[in-house]
């Protein structure tokens, strides 16, 4: 499993890689049997977004850590390093870079952008 990691390098420029997620076997809801699962990760909170079609903001770092689990339609986030990425249903886009330069996020879909946002403070 994997999702796109948007983080602040050491200069302030937001940059992006891919990160993979470690799974373990384990008996997470007994009596059934043993499932591939990663470790837990404290969250605050969890929320549904929609973006409306045409949708474009200014340029800024997060305000929190957070992932965005796109359920529908599609943005294009460029960080400031100039690399861009599609986000598309089904993508995991984990937001670090709360501060530096931030990166610009458009709905490039003819139709709204729905996610889900879990944030870890």
């Amino acid at each position: 499993m994997k999702y796109h990691h948007l983080y602040t390098d050491a200069a302030g420029e937001s940059r992006w890689r891919d990160a993979e997620v470690t799974l373990a076997e384990q008996v997470f809801a007994p009596p059934a049997e043993g499932i591939f699962i990663s470790e837990a990760e404290p969250t605050k909170a969890t929320l549904f977004l929609r973006l409306p079609a045409g949708w474009n903001e200014p340029i800024h770092p997060t305000p929190k850590r957070q992932y965005f689990v796109c359920l529908s339609g599609a943005v294009l986030v460029t960080a400031s390093d100039g690399e861009a990425r599609r986000i598309e249903p089904g993508d995991i886009w984990r937001m670090e870079d709360r501060s530096g330069k931030g990166h610009h996020t458009k709905v490039v879909s003819d139709v709204a952008c729905d996610a889900l946002i879990v944030q870890f403070d």
